[in-house]
């Protein structure tokens, strides 16, 4: 099965709306925010009633996360391009206020907001374009490449939590791959033989180390340390980088770690 980086960014418009997607092969629902599974057949207890999976896992998205229209919201602003302000007027928006009553909340006027409104529809359509270009793009490309697929679908997906996102995210599998097996000569799982200088490189190897974290789980420095360990001797450097580069989050002490999604 795909991980849920992955399984996010090849999701459909539909599926990223409704917050999950639908793996045929398993035969279960996955949340997209932070893959919690519902198997298709199974009947789930929650909120002292019985839902069958897709009910199951849409409340449990309502539940858990308050709605994927919040989560998309927060999401960095290098996947939104939205401003702060611009955020608290859609989450308002999104409440179903007038232009009025936002303006009395915002403490601007009604055709100040009222523009907003203008410009978001517009940025709609903008987005509406561009979404087609791109799959008539991939549509394009496989057909005259007899299915093989676009280049633009070459690239290894990174988490969405990933930091500085630049052109040290932009490598493909093949990239991908054989960096690994130059730096990971024992296999995948094994020890690091070096930490490389090149930063394509080390959010490669970053990418693949943060593999051996469990996600939904918390870990103290120590127990981040532990795992670091079996990669490279020098795990500071690792721990430190994971943090930067938007892989690991933790607490302003120090003392608790997770992977962030």
């Amino acid at each position: 099965m795909k991980d849920l980086t992955e399984l996010f960014w090849n999701s459909s418009l539909d599926e990223l709306k409704n917050g999950y997607v639908f793996d045929q092969t398993e035969e279960q629902f996955i949340c997209l925010i932070c893959g919690k599974k519902y198997h298709d057949g199974q009947v789930y207890h929650m909120k002292d009633s019985l839902y069958e999976a897709r009910k199951a896992i849409a409340v449990h998205i309502k539940e858990e996360h308050d709605s994927v229209f919040t989560f998309l919201l927060s999401m960095d602003k290098q996947y939104t391009s939205l401003t702060d302000h611009q955020r608290e007027l859609l989450k308002l928006f999104y409440q179903g206020l007038s232009d009025k009553e936002i303006a009395l909340q915002s403490g601007s006027s009604a055709s100040t907001v009222r523009n907003h409104r203008f410009n978001f529809r517009e940025k709609e359509k903008q987005a509406r374009i561009f979404l087609a270009i791109a799959e008539l793009l991939k549509e394009g490309v496989k057909t005259k490449k007899n299915g093989t697929g676009s280049s633009l679908d070459q690239f290894v997906d990174f988490p969405r939590s990933a930091k500085m996102v630049d052109e040290r995210f932009a490598f493909t599998r093949e990239e991908y791959e054989n960096t690994l097996k130059k730096y990971f000569t024992e296999g995948p799982d094994g020890n690091l033989s070096e930490y490389p200088l090149k930063e394509k490189r080390r959010v490669i190897i970053l990418t693949k180390i943060i593999e051996r974290f469990e996600r939904g789980k918390t870990y103290t420095e120590k127990e981040v340390n532990e795992i670091l360990k079996t990669v490279y001797p020098d795990y500071a450097i690792l721990r430190r980088h994971l943090v930067e580069y938007g892989f690991l989050d933790r607490i302003p002490d120090g003392s608790t770690y997770w992977v962030l999604t």
